[in-house]
Protein backbone atom coordinates (compact mmCIF):
# COMPACT_ATOMS: atom_id res chain seq x y z
CA UNK A 1 0.00 0.00 0.00
CA UNK A 2 1.45 3.38 -1.03
CA UNK A 3 2.29 5.83 1.73
CA UNK A 4 0.29 9.04 1.83
CA UNK A 5 3.36 11.25 1.20
CA UNK A 6 3.84 9.43 -2.13
CA UNK A 7 0.28 10.27 -3.17
CA UNK A 8 0.23 12.10 -6.48
CA UNK A 9 -0.68 15.77 -6.30
CA UNK A 10 -4.02 16.78 -7.83
CA UNK A 11 -3.71 17.83 -11.46
CA UNK A 12 -4.83 21.26 -12.71
CA UNK A 13 -7.83 19.55 -14.27
CA UNK A 14 -8.92 18.12 -10.90
CA UNK A 15 -8.51 21.59 -9.37
CA UNK A 16 -10.58 23.16 -12.12
CA UNK A 17 -13.35 20.59 -11.64
CA UNK A 18 -13.43 21.14 -7.88
CA UNK A 19 -13.54 24.95 -8.13
CA UNK A 20 -16.07 25.27 -10.97
CA UNK A 21 -18.71 27.88 -10.14
CA UNK A 22 -21.13 26.80 -12.87
CA UNK A 23 -21.40 23.30 -11.41
CA UNK A 24 -21.56 24.59 -7.82
CA UNK A 25 -24.43 26.96 -8.60
CA UNK A 26 -26.29 24.38 -10.70
CA UNK A 27 -26.14 21.85 -7.87
CA UNK A 28 -27.08 24.45 -5.26
CA UNK A 29 -30.24 25.62 -7.03
CA UNK A 30 -31.15 22.22 -8.52
CA UNK A 31 -32.51 23.63 -11.78
CA UNK A 32 -31.38 20.99 -14.29
CA UNK A 33 -30.84 17.24 -14.82
CA UNK A 34 -34.05 16.25 -13.06
CA UNK A 35 -35.20 12.63 -13.10
CA UNK A 36 -38.84 11.66 -13.57
CA UNK A 37 -40.07 8.35 -12.20
CA UNK A 38 -43.14 8.08 -14.41
CA UNK A 39 -44.76 9.69 -17.46
CA UNK A 40 -48.36 9.57 -18.65
CA UNK A 41 -49.37 11.91 -21.45
CA UNK A 42 -48.49 15.46 -20.41
CA UNK A 43 -47.99 14.40 -16.78
CA UNK A 44 -44.65 13.48 -15.21
CA UNK A 45 -43.75 12.50 -11.66
CA UNK A 46 -40.70 13.67 -9.72
CA UNK A 47 -40.04 12.65 -6.12
CA UNK A 48 -43.59 11.33 -6.01
CA UNK A 49 -45.17 14.65 -7.06
CA UNK A 50 -47.17 15.06 -10.27
CA UNK A 51 -46.36 17.86 -12.74
CA UNK A 52 -47.79 19.05 -16.05
CA UNK A 53 -44.92 19.11 -18.54
CA UNK A 54 -44.79 22.55 -20.17
CA UNK A 55 -41.34 22.37 -21.73
CA UNK A 56 -41.42 19.25 -23.87
CA UNK A 57 -40.68 19.44 -27.60
CA UNK A 58 -43.37 16.81 -28.26
CA UNK A 59 -45.35 19.40 -30.22
CA UNK A 60 -47.85 16.97 -31.77
CA UNK A 61 -48.21 14.81 -28.66
CA UNK A 62 -47.22 11.61 -30.45
CA UNK A 63 -45.00 10.04 -27.77
CA UNK A 64 -47.65 7.53 -26.73
CA UNK A 65 -49.32 7.06 -30.11
CA UNK A 66 -50.18 3.33 -30.40
CA UNK A 67 -49.09 3.04 -34.06
CA UNK A 68 -45.66 4.46 -33.23
CA UNK A 69 -45.11 2.29 -30.18
CA UNK A 70 -46.18 -0.82 -32.08
CA UNK A 71 -43.78 -0.01 -34.92
CA UNK A 72 -40.90 0.21 -32.45
CA UNK A 73 -41.79 -3.13 -30.88
CA UNK A 74 -42.02 -4.90 -34.22
CA UNK A 75 -38.67 -3.49 -35.35
CA UNK A 76 -36.92 -4.86 -32.26
CA UNK A 77 -38.51 -8.27 -32.79
CA UNK A 78 -37.38 -8.37 -36.41
CA UNK A 79 -33.99 -6.62 -36.31
CA UNK A 80 -32.88 -6.65 -32.67
CA UNK A 81 -31.74 -3.68 -30.60
CA UNK A 82 -28.97 -2.29 -32.80
CA UNK A 83 -27.17 -2.52 -36.12
CA UNK A 84 -23.84 -2.42 -34.20
CA UNK A 85 -22.04 -0.45 -36.87
CA UNK A 86 -21.66 2.77 -38.80
CA UNK A 87 -23.45 3.23 -42.09
CA UNK A 88 -20.14 3.47 -44.01
CA UNK A 89 -19.21 0.00 -42.83
CA UNK A 90 -21.72 -2.63 -41.74
CA UNK A 91 -24.51 -0.59 -40.14
CA UNK A 92 -26.73 0.11 -43.15
CA UNK A 93 -30.09 -1.65 -43.36
CA UNK A 94 -33.02 -1.52 -45.77
CA UNK A 95 -35.15 0.31 -43.20
CA UNK A 96 -32.69 3.22 -43.23
CA UNK A 97 -33.12 3.60 -46.97
CA UNK A 98 -36.91 3.35 -46.76
CA UNK A 99 -37.11 6.06 -44.09
CA UNK A 100 -34.70 8.28 -46.02
CA UNK A 101 -36.77 7.99 -49.18
CA UNK A 102 -39.97 8.88 -47.32
CA UNK A 103 -38.36 11.84 -45.56
CA UNK A 104 -36.80 13.18 -48.77
CA UNK A 105 -40.13 12.95 -50.54
CA UNK A 106 -41.93 14.63 -47.63
CA UNK A 107 -39.63 17.66 -47.40
CA UNK A 108 -39.26 17.93 -51.18
CA UNK A 109 -35.61 16.96 -51.61
CA UNK A 110 -33.96 14.30 -53.79
CA UNK A 111 -32.11 12.47 -51.03
CA UNK A 112 -31.67 12.20 -47.29
CA UNK A 113 -29.41 10.64 -44.64
CA UNK A 114 -30.63 9.69 -41.14
CA UNK A 115 -28.52 9.94 -37.98
CA UNK A 116 -28.70 8.48 -34.48
CA UNK A 117 -29.08 11.99 -32.99
CA UNK A 118 -30.43 15.31 -34.16
CA UNK A 119 -27.28 16.99 -32.84
CA UNK A 120 -25.17 14.86 -35.19
CA UNK A 121 -27.46 15.63 -38.11
CA UNK A 122 -27.28 19.38 -37.63
CA UNK A 123 -23.51 19.37 -37.09
CA UNK A 124 -23.11 17.26 -40.25
CA UNK A 125 -25.24 19.70 -42.23
CA UNK A 126 -22.35 22.13 -41.78
CA UNK A 127 -19.23 19.93 -41.64
CA UNK A 128 -20.46 17.85 -44.56
CA UNK A 129 -20.42 20.85 -46.90
CA UNK A 130 -18.10 23.55 -45.49
CA UNK A 131 -14.42 23.72 -46.39
CA UNK A 132 -11.61 25.70 -44.77
CA UNK A 133 -11.50 28.12 -47.69
CA UNK A 134 -15.19 29.01 -47.27
CA UNK A 135 -16.73 31.75 -45.15
CA UNK A 136 -19.77 30.88 -43.04
CA UNK A 137 -22.41 33.46 -42.13
CA UNK A 138 -24.21 32.38 -38.97
CA UNK A 139 -27.11 33.82 -37.01
CA UNK A 140 -25.85 34.71 -33.51
CA UNK A 141 -28.65 32.68 -31.90
CA UNK A 142 -27.96 29.35 -33.61
CA UNK A 143 -28.29 26.06 -31.73
CA UNK A 144 -25.18 24.53 -30.18
CA UNK A 145 -25.19 21.66 -32.71
CA UNK A 146 -24.70 24.10 -35.58
CA UNK A 147 -21.93 25.94 -33.73
CA UNK A 148 -20.20 22.58 -33.24
CA UNK A 149 -20.39 21.95 -36.97
CA UNK A 150 -19.10 25.45 -37.69
CA UNK A 151 -16.08 25.06 -35.41
CA UNK A 152 -15.25 21.59 -36.70
CA UNK A 153 -15.43 22.75 -40.31
CA UNK A 154 -12.38 24.98 -39.86
CA UNK A 155 -14.02 27.63 -42.04
CA UNK A 156 -14.01 31.31 -41.12
CA UNK A 157 -17.28 32.36 -39.54
CA UNK A 158 -18.95 35.77 -39.50
CA UNK A 159 -21.87 36.16 -37.09
CA UNK A 160 -24.82 38.41 -37.92
CA UNK A 161 -27.51 39.84 -35.64
CA UNK A 162 -30.38 37.50 -34.91
CA UNK A 163 -32.73 37.07 -37.85
CA UNK A 164 -31.36 40.23 -39.50
CA UNK A 165 -30.98 40.10 -43.30
CA UNK A 166 -29.90 43.73 -43.18
CA UNK A 167 -26.88 43.00 -40.97
CA UNK A 168 -26.03 39.95 -43.08
CA UNK A 169 -26.01 42.15 -46.19
CA UNK A 170 -23.56 44.54 -44.52
CA UNK A 171 -21.19 41.64 -43.81
CA UNK A 172 -21.52 40.19 -47.30
CA UNK A 173 -20.61 43.47 -48.94
CA UNK A 174 -17.16 43.30 -47.31
CA UNK A 175 -16.40 39.87 -48.80
CA UNK A 176 -14.67 39.02 -52.04
CA UNK A 177 -17.29 37.96 -54.58
CA UNK A 178 -15.22 34.87 -55.43
CA UNK A 179 -15.10 33.52 -51.85
CA UNK A 180 -17.43 30.51 -51.37
CA UNK A 181 -20.19 31.50 -48.93
CA UNK A 182 -22.55 29.44 -46.76
CA UNK A 183 -25.50 30.79 -44.76
CA UNK A 184 -26.35 28.82 -41.59
CA UNK A 185 -29.89 29.47 -40.34
CA UNK A 186 -32.64 27.95 -38.22
CA UNK A 187 -36.19 27.65 -39.48
CA UNK A 188 -37.60 28.28 -36.02
CA UNK A 189 -35.34 29.52 -33.23
CA UNK A 190 -36.23 27.34 -30.28
CA UNK A 191 -35.49 29.77 -27.44
CA UNK A 192 -37.24 32.70 -29.08
CA UNK A 193 -39.95 30.96 -31.12
CA UNK A 194 -39.07 33.20 -34.09
CA UNK A 195 -39.54 32.05 -37.68
CA UNK A 196 -36.55 32.78 -39.92
CA UNK A 197 -37.01 35.57 -42.46
CA UNK A 198 -36.24 32.99 -45.10
CA UNK A 199 -37.48 34.90 -48.19
CA UNK A 200 -35.07 37.76 -47.47
CA UNK A 201 -32.18 35.41 -46.72
CA UNK A 202 -32.80 33.50 -49.94
CA UNK A 203 -32.77 36.76 -51.90
CA UNK A 204 -29.35 37.51 -50.42
CA UNK A 205 -28.16 33.99 -51.19
CA UNK A 206 -29.10 34.43 -54.83
CA UNK A 207 -27.53 37.88 -55.03
CA UNK A 208 -24.23 36.81 -53.42
CA UNK A 209 -24.18 33.25 -54.80
CA UNK A 210 -24.35 31.60 -51.36
CA UNK A 211 -25.19 28.03 -50.29
CA UNK A 212 -28.01 27.82 -47.67
CA UNK A 213 -28.14 25.37 -44.74
CA UNK A 214 -31.31 25.46 -42.62
CA UNK A 215 -31.94 23.60 -39.34
CA UNK A 216 -35.70 23.06 -39.20
CA UNK A 217 -35.90 20.99 -36.03
CA UNK A 218 -38.65 23.19 -34.54
CA UNK A 219 -40.48 23.95 -37.79
CA UNK A 220 -40.64 20.40 -39.14
CA UNK A 221 -44.02 18.85 -38.30
CA UNK A 222 -45.49 22.21 -37.29
CA UNK A 223 -45.34 24.67 -40.21
CA UNK A 224 -45.96 24.21 -43.92
CA UNK A 225 -48.34 21.88 -45.75
CA UNK A 226 -48.92 18.81 -43.51
CA UNK A 227 -45.97 19.98 -41.39
CA UNK A 228 -43.33 19.94 -44.14
CA UNK A 229 -41.55 22.79 -42.39
CA UNK A 230 -40.41 26.36 -42.84
CA UNK A 231 -39.10 25.95 -46.40
CA UNK A 232 -42.49 24.67 -47.53
CA UNK A 233 -44.20 27.38 -45.45
CA UNK A 234 -42.48 30.00 -47.62
CA UNK A 235 -42.48 27.85 -50.81
CA UNK A 236 -38.68 28.00 -50.85
CA UNK A 237 -37.72 24.34 -50.60
CA UNK A 238 -36.02 24.30 -54.01
CA UNK A 239 -33.92 27.34 -53.11
CA UNK A 240 -32.74 26.01 -49.74
CA UNK A 241 -29.75 23.76 -50.40
CA UNK A 242 -29.72 21.71 -47.20
CA UNK A 243 -32.47 21.01 -44.66
CA UNK A 244 -31.63 19.26 -41.40
CA UNK A 245 -33.90 18.34 -38.52
CA UNK A 246 -34.40 16.22 -35.43
CA UNK A 247 -36.83 13.38 -34.71
CA UNK A 248 -37.10 14.38 -31.04
CA UNK A 249 -39.63 17.19 -31.60
CA UNK A 250 -42.71 16.64 -33.74
CA UNK A 251 -41.84 13.00 -34.49
CA UNK A 252 -41.49 12.27 -30.75
CA UNK A 253 -38.47 10.01 -31.21
CA UNK A 254 -34.69 9.99 -31.31
CA UNK A 255 -32.42 10.72 -34.27
CA UNK A 256 -32.28 13.24 -37.08
CA UNK A 257 -31.75 13.75 -40.79
CA UNK A 258 -30.10 15.87 -43.46
CA UNK A 259 -31.90 16.31 -46.80
CA UNK A 260 -30.47 17.79 -49.99
CA UNK A 261 -29.85 16.93 -53.63
CA UNK A 262 -28.61 13.42 -54.38
CA UNK A 263 -25.18 14.84 -55.21
CA UNK A 264 -25.20 16.82 -51.98
CA UNK A 265 -25.96 13.82 -49.77
CA UNK A 266 -23.33 11.71 -51.54
CA UNK A 267 -20.82 14.52 -50.95
CA UNK A 268 -21.73 14.75 -47.24
CA UNK A 269 -21.33 10.99 -46.88
CA UNK A 270 -17.78 11.36 -48.18
CA UNK A 271 -16.73 14.35 -46.07
CA UNK A 272 -18.62 14.54 -42.76
CA UNK A 273 -16.88 12.68 -39.93
CA UNK A 274 -20.12 12.63 -37.95
CA UNK A 275 -21.74 10.81 -40.86
CA UNK A 276 -18.84 8.44 -41.48
CA UNK A 277 -17.98 7.40 -37.93
CA UNK A 278 -21.24 7.53 -35.94
CA UNK A 279 -23.31 4.39 -35.32
CA UNK A 280 -26.36 3.87 -37.50
CA UNK A 281 -29.83 4.79 -36.24
CA UNK A 282 -31.30 1.85 -34.31
CA UNK A 283 -34.08 -0.33 -35.78
CA UNK A 284 -36.66 0.79 -33.21
CA UNK A 285 -35.83 4.51 -33.53
CA UNK A 286 -35.99 4.24 -37.30
CA UNK A 287 -39.34 2.44 -37.23
CA UNK A 288 -40.82 4.93 -34.74
CA UNK A 289 -39.73 7.88 -36.88
CA UNK A 290 -41.21 6.30 -40.00
CA UNK A 291 -44.51 5.57 -38.23
CA UNK A 292 -44.64 9.11 -36.80
CA UNK A 293 -44.00 10.60 -40.24
CA UNK A 294 -46.97 8.64 -41.60
CA UNK A 295 -49.19 9.65 -38.68
CA UNK A 296 -48.24 13.27 -39.35
CA UNK A 297 -49.57 12.97 -42.89
CA UNK A 298 -52.62 10.81 -42.16
CA UNK A 299 -53.94 12.40 -38.96
CA UNK A 300 -54.27 16.17 -39.34
CA UNK A 301 -56.11 16.48 -36.04
CA UNK A 302 -52.83 16.59 -34.09
CA UNK A 303 -51.66 19.81 -35.78
CA UNK A 304 -55.16 21.27 -35.51
CA UNK A 305 -55.20 20.62 -31.76
CA UNK A 306 -51.69 22.05 -31.40
CA UNK A 307 -52.70 25.38 -32.95
CA UNK A 308 -55.91 25.49 -30.90
CA UNK A 309 -53.90 24.99 -27.71
CA UNK A 310 -51.30 27.50 -28.86
CA UNK A 311 -53.95 30.18 -29.38
CA UNK A 312 -55.29 29.77 -25.85
CA UNK A 313 -51.85 29.54 -24.23
CA UNK A 314 -50.62 32.70 -25.96
CA UNK A 315 -53.75 34.53 -24.82
CA UNK A 316 -53.08 33.48 -21.20
CA UNK A 317 -49.56 34.89 -21.28
CA UNK A 318 -50.48 38.07 -23.13
CA UNK A 319 -53.39 38.82 -20.78
CA UNK A 320 -50.86 38.66 -17.93
CA UNK A 321 -48.67 41.10 -19.86
CA UNK A 322 -45.79 38.60 -19.92
CA UNK A 323 -43.08 39.15 -22.53
CA UNK A 324 -43.12 36.24 -25.01
CA UNK A 325 -40.40 37.77 -27.24
CA UNK A 326 -42.81 37.96 -30.19
CA UNK A 327 -42.87 34.16 -30.49
CA UNK A 328 -44.85 32.94 -33.48
CA UNK A 329 -44.68 29.21 -32.75
CA UNK A 330 -45.36 26.57 -30.05
CA UNK A 331 -41.90 27.30 -28.55
CA UNK A 332 -42.79 30.23 -26.29
CA UNK A 333 -40.32 31.97 -23.96
CA UNK A 334 -41.39 34.02 -20.96
CA UNK A 335 -38.72 36.71 -20.84
CA UNK A 336 -38.13 38.12 -17.36
CA UNK A 337 -34.70 39.64 -17.96
CA UNK A 338 -33.10 38.88 -14.59
CA UNK A 339 -31.73 35.60 -13.25
CA UNK A 340 -33.37 36.07 -9.85
CA UNK A 341 -36.81 36.72 -11.34
CA UNK A 342 -36.48 33.69 -13.59
CA UNK A 343 -35.59 31.46 -10.65
CA UNK A 344 -38.49 32.60 -8.45
CA UNK A 345 -40.96 32.42 -11.34
CA UNK A 346 -39.79 28.88 -12.11
CA UNK A 347 -40.08 27.85 -8.42
CA UNK A 348 -43.59 29.32 -8.23
CA UNK A 349 -44.68 27.28 -11.24
CA UNK A 350 -43.24 24.15 -9.62
CA UNK A 351 -45.26 24.89 -6.48
CA UNK A 352 -48.39 24.73 -8.65
CA UNK A 353 -47.30 21.53 -10.40
CA UNK A 354 -46.07 23.03 -13.69
CA UNK A 355 -42.66 21.95 -15.00
CA UNK A 356 -40.70 24.38 -17.19
CA UNK A 357 -37.04 25.12 -18.01
CA UNK A 358 -34.82 28.01 -16.98
CA UNK A 359 -32.55 29.56 -19.59
CA UNK A 360 -30.19 32.35 -18.54
CA UNK A 361 -27.20 34.17 -20.05
CA UNK A 362 -24.93 33.09 -21.69
CA UNK A 363 -27.45 30.54 -23.01
CA UNK A 364 -29.56 33.51 -24.07
CA UNK A 365 -28.48 37.11 -24.76
CA UNK A 366 -27.86 39.36 -21.71
CA UNK A 367 -31.11 40.82 -20.42
CA UNK A 368 -33.14 38.03 -22.01
CA UNK A 369 -33.11 35.56 -19.11
CA UNK A 370 -36.24 33.49 -19.54
CA UNK A 371 -38.50 30.56 -18.76
CA UNK A 372 -38.60 28.28 -21.79
CA UNK A 373 -42.05 26.78 -22.36
CA UNK A 374 -43.62 24.79 -25.19
CA UNK A 375 -47.23 23.93 -25.86
CA UNK A 376 -48.30 20.53 -27.18
CA UNK A 377 -51.30 19.01 -28.91
CA UNK A 378 -51.42 16.63 -25.96
CA UNK A 379 -52.29 19.36 -23.44
CA UNK A 380 -55.90 19.10 -22.30
CA UNK A 381 -58.33 21.84 -21.30
CA UNK A 382 -57.73 20.81 -17.68
CA UNK A 383 -53.98 21.21 -18.24
CA UNK A 384 -54.48 24.69 -19.65
CA UNK A 385 -56.75 25.67 -16.75
CA UNK A 386 -54.04 24.63 -14.28
CA UNK A 387 -51.34 26.35 -16.34
CA UNK A 388 -53.37 29.58 -16.33
CA UNK A 389 -53.79 29.45 -12.55
CA UNK A 390 -50.07 28.72 -12.10
CA UNK A 391 -49.04 31.63 -14.34
CA UNK A 392 -51.12 34.05 -12.23
CA UNK A 393 -49.47 32.66 -9.10
CA UNK A 394 -45.94 32.86 -10.56
CA UNK A 395 -46.39 36.45 -11.73
CA UNK A 396 -47.53 37.46 -8.23
CA UNK A 397 -44.19 36.17 -6.87
CA UNK A 398 -42.04 38.57 -8.89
Amino acid sequence: MALSFFKQAKSPIHQRIQSDDASRLRLKYDTYYHIFEKQEGTRVWKDGKEFIMLSSNDYLGLTHHPKIKEAGKQAIEKWGASTTGARLANGGRIFHRELEEELADFVGKEACHVFSAGYLACASAVTGFADRKDVLFADKNLHSSLWSGIKLSGARCERFSHNSPQHLRELLEYEDAKTPKIFVLEGVYSMEGHIAKLPEFIELAEEFNAFVVLDDAHGFGVLGNEGRGVCDHFDLTDKTDVICSSFSKSLAGAGGFVASSKEGIDYMRSHSKQTIFSAALSPSACACAQAALRVLQEESEHREKLFKNLERYRSILLELDLDIWESETPAIPIVLGEKEKVYYFWKALLEKGIYTIISIAPGVPPGKDLIRTAISAAHTEEDLDRIEEAMHHAKSKI
